[in-house]
């Protein structure tokens, strides 16, 4: 199927000569053209890049009412040769094939996904913004377009692939708060997918956080509120003596494509490294021992972001100063020259052109 010619209608009228990247904020501003496709007959069909433009439904349609509809994110860089830098797209595709199938939506074609990416981002390269920390964020989604109410899978649905200049997601360490009511995830459930109900569940908790003072939380396992499993729209690390540590992905954590390479650069560093279960109070009594040096998640979006400060049980816990963290600020610095084409790796996680 990556045969399959995709159709290209250019926008009469850019909105690049109006763009400041230097000022941009994160998912605000959207680049000239996106990538569609409908999936109608049992198939998908009808590859085409247009103008981005808005998306007329009526008040029955399907996802408003019942939510399938899942997401990715990831990014491209522009490398110190001008090169379009892709880093990990494939992984991005996969997982929302697992991501589709989780939500009973069907799979696609990962490879002819990517040749419309590049040629999306062709038509839009100078949309990358050559700033030091600007990128272009890449968002795919799916979701259900029949228009009828009733508890079933959509029999219709739709795929759109966008992007966005964009800067930093935070401009500063973050603080977090440990949730220990609330659940972001069960087993069995959806939490291993990037389904767009896992995020609209977790933004009252959220609210209740940042009126407290936090930028965001970390939750705990649904069943005991004991174990810690993400932070936010992040994977969580800590380094307690020396071994950066963080929950294993599975059921109710996110497979995170920057958790991934992040274990496998700091293990090319010759880091020690944990995937194991992680109890808020073995944090807490490593902070209190001193051994604590370091506590950050990681993401498409933040890539790798310091935490400040965590809370649990109304106490705050205050991290060793940023300048200090001198192994996720080298993991960061690594990350970053990889996915800009300033640094090569033995591992096949780069696509240019």
């Amino acid at each position: 199927m990556a045969t399959q010619t995709i159709n290209i209608e250019k926008t009469a009228h850019s909105r690049l000569s109006g763009i400041d990247f230097e000022k941009v904020q994160f998912g605000k501003t959207f680049s000239d053209h996106m990538l569609v496709a409908d999936y109608y007959d049992g198939a998908w069909q009808d590859f085409k890049i247009m103008p981005f433009q808005n998306i007329e439904v009526s008040p029955a349609f399907f996802t408003l009412h019942y939510g399938q509809s899942i997401f990715e994110g990831m990014k491209a860089h522009r490398s110190p040769a001008g090169e379009v830098v892709l880093f990990r797209p494939m992984d991005n595709f996969r997982r929302l094939n697992n991501s589709a199938q989780r939500m009973c939506i069907p799979q696609m074609d990962e490879s002819l996904l990517l040749k419309g990416l590049k040629q999306l981002i062709e038509l839009d390269r100078n949309w990358i913004p050559n700033t030091p920390d600007g990128s272009l964020y890449i968002r795919p989604f799916i979701y259900g377009t029949d228009e009828f109410i009733g508890v079933h899978p959509s029999e219709t649905y739709k795929f759109i692939l966008f992007t966005c200049p964009v800067n930093k997601y935070y401009d500063k360490p973050v603080k977090v708060k440990v949730e220990t009511k609330y659940s972001r995830a069960c087993e069995g459930g959806v939490g291993f997918a990037k389904a767009a109900g896992n995020y609209a569940a977790s933004l009252y908790p959220t609210k209740v956080a940042n009126d407290e003072g936090y930028d965001q939380l970390i939750w705990t396992d649904a069943v005991e509120h004991k174990y810690i499993e993400e932070s936010g729209t992040m994977n969580l690390m800590v380094i307690i003596d020396d071994t950066i540590i963080t929950p294993p992905a599975g059921e109710t954590i996110l497979g995170g494509i920057t958790r991934d390479s992040v274990l496998q650069i700091a293990k090319d560093l010759g880091f020690k490294t944990e995937e194991r279960k992680l109890s808020i109070q073995e944090v807490v009594q490593a902070h209190t021992e001193g051994k604590l040096s370091d506590m950050f998640g990681t993401g498409t979006a933040v890539t790798i972001t310091p935490i400040s400060s965590f809370g649990f049980n109304g106490q705050n816990f205050e991290l060793p100063p940023i300048s200090s963290r001198t192994r996720s600020i080298q993991l960061k610095a690594e990350l970053e020259a990889i996915k800009r084409g300033i640094k090569t790796t033995d591992h096949s996680w780069v696509v240019k052109f």
